[in-house]
């Protein structure tokens, strides 16, 4: 038997080697078709899903320095949809925050309950601003809302606490959980009304931000920006008619947002303050005049920011 020629050999291993090559390079190519097919396919139902649009953002900036002689101990002046803050002082040292508090216990009590939950009143006679409710006085959850924040009514945050199930203490604890939810890390609830002066602290920023939060829910921003409402309980028989503590509400434009005052905190005060198609935020602490301050705050930015286009 005659053996097989050299060259034949040379031509198997040659063949083999191409084909070996050829296979490698098909998986590679199938491969990355692969990658594109799936890829396009998971980006086409992600867009689908979750329309994404690149839209113009503004930063806005102050045409001229500010340098504003108020009493106030802390400032911020917040552009609320950017969360760029144009002004500050003190904005990371801790103050007592007084009735501001009653915005978390806004958001608090606007998760929970629904406009015509009907809530006992448990105590009366609070310390501080009361609206006059009585025990066992019936009223609907959206006029108790209006009682505390318009007169700041000190009775009105307690029944929305106390009817919360599990009762002031589970209220207090859902505020600090959602504190940390807001990722306001420099903030502490211990009532839902704000008299505990070394407990109830925050910041200036914090203030703000918190305020940007609330002002998201169109019922807050709506019973802020009221100036006067009238309630009656359940039954018709007691009636108070209910002031907006807030001076300034109404002037160039401002829409809310709470007052505050014990004598540890001084005068505080969050503006909400309509600029064009931006809302403005300012907050004024551990302030002597809570309007002057505020008012000489707007008369410094007035006709003085500008809102630079930047395309992403």
């Amino acid at each position: 038997m005659k053996g097989f020629p050299i060259n034949f050999f040379k031509k198997k291993k040659k063949h083999i080697f191409y084909t070996l090559m050829s296979l490698c390079l098909l998986i590679l190519l199938s491969s990355a078709f692969l990658d594109l097919t799936l890829r396009y396919y998971i980006f086409d139902k992600e867009i689908k899903k979750f329309p994404l649009t690149i839209s113009q953002l503004q930063y806005p900036v102050f045409k001229s320095p500010i340098n504003p002689d108020i009493s106030a101990k802390a400032i911020i002046i917040m552009d609320k949809d950017s969360g760029v803050v144009l002004f500050s002082k003190n904005p990371n040292l801790l103050f007592s925050m007084a009735s501001t508090t009653k915005i978390m216990t806004a958001i608090v009590a606007l998760d929970y309950y629904k406009m015509n939950d009907v809530l006992t009143v448990k105590t009366e006679g609070i310390e501080g601003v009361n609206v006059g409710f009585m025990v066992g006085e019936k009223l609907f959850f959206k006029d108790i809302l209006y009682a505390m924040l318009l007169p700041s009514g000190n009775d009105a945050a307690l029944v929305l606490a106390q009817n919360y199930p599990g009762g002031e203490d589970a209220f207090i604890k859902k505020m600090n959980e959602k504190a940390k939810l807001f990722r306001l890390a420099n903030t502490n609830f211990a009532d839902s009304i704000g008299l505990e002066d070394s407990r109830d602290y925050t910041t200036p920023l914090d203030l703000a931000r918190l305020a940007s939060r609330a002002l998201d829910n169109q019922v807050f921003a709506k019973i802020v920006a009221t100036k006067t409402w009238e309630i009656t309980d359940v039954s018709k028989e007691n009636k108070y008619l209910l002031k907006n503590l807030n001076q300034l509400l109404g002037v160039q434009g401002i829409n809310g947002v709470k007052t505050g005052y014990t004598t540890e905190a001084g005068q505080v005060l969050v503006t909400s303050k309509k600029e064009g198609e931006h809302t403005l935020i300012i907050v004024v602490m551990d302030s002597q005049d809570r309007f002057f301050d505020t008012s000489r705050l707007l008369y410094e930015i007035s006709e003085n920011i500008n809102y630079l286009s930047i395309h992403p």
